[in-house]
């Protein structure tokens, strides 16, 4: 299938299809005229290269990944596992910590300060339904 096509069916754009590809996520055959021919199979490889990305992983490591993820919902497979990979997984595990840690704050910031007006909220109503009494 030509690009439109892939981009279509995976929920993405042609550009986002480039870029995986200019990255390395991706590696579409080509026709005799040039164009980029994709098989059903990177259907599968897009939608977990999104998983990826939206789980906050970097490009970069998302590289590193796939191949030890052979295809959506397989186990994964560790051959080629180096020391390297270990680190850098540890290390965007600590990161992905550290911000869910941050989103967490806020959100219950958020609750606090969502609380503090409805009560405030609800006493003026009360306030006002006695004056009007």
């Amino acid at each position: 299938m030509r690009i439109g096509e892939a981009a279509r069916r995976s929920g993405t754009t042609p550009r986002l299809l480039r870029y995986y590809e200019q990255q390395g996520l991706i590696v579409p055959g080509r026709s005799e005229n040039g164009y980029r021919e994709y098989d059903e199979s990177v259907l599968g490889r897009i939608a977990q290269i999104r998983d990826l990305l939206t789980a906050g992983l970097p490009t970069r490591l998302i590289k590193q990944i796939l191949p030890c993820i052979p295809t959506p919902h397989s186990g994964i497979r560790f051959s080629g596992l180096t020391a390297e990979m270990v680190a850098l997984l540890e290390a965007e595990q600590a990161r992905l910590t550290t911000r869910i840690d941050c989103l967490t704050r806020n959100r219950d910031a958020i609750a606090d300060y969502l609380t503090a007006l409805r009560e405030t909220n609800r006493q003026q109503e009360q306030a006002q339904s006695a004056q009007s009494a």
